[in-house]
């Protein structure tokens, strides 16, 4: 369980750095900035929940729901096309 735990935080980690890049891109719009930063507010309180108390049932709506919300900016980045990355 421990280990499952801290692959999840691991694999946030990097979701986290990746919104962090889209976010912080000069080449993001405004609007796009404000998704990243809601995913990475979000991704935070994923990973503060994983980290508080490990109940699998919430982690996997929190990480639908996250993946969702990703697949939403990386479309409306890329010009509409869903990308499925997660």
């Amino acid at each position: 369980m421990q280990k499952t735990r801290l692959q999840l935080l691991s694999d946030l980690q990097a979701m986290l750095d990746m919104a962090k890049t889209y976010a912080t891109s000069k080449e993001t719009k405004d609007k796009q900035r404000q998704i990243w930063i809601r995913i990475m507010t979000y991704i935070g309180q994923v990973m503060n929940s994983i980290s508080k108390s490990f109940d699998a049932a919430q982690v996997t709506d929190d990480l639908k729901r996250l993946e969702k919300l990703t697949n939403e900016a990386v479309a409306k980045e890329k010009g509409g096309s869903e990308a499925a990355w997660l």
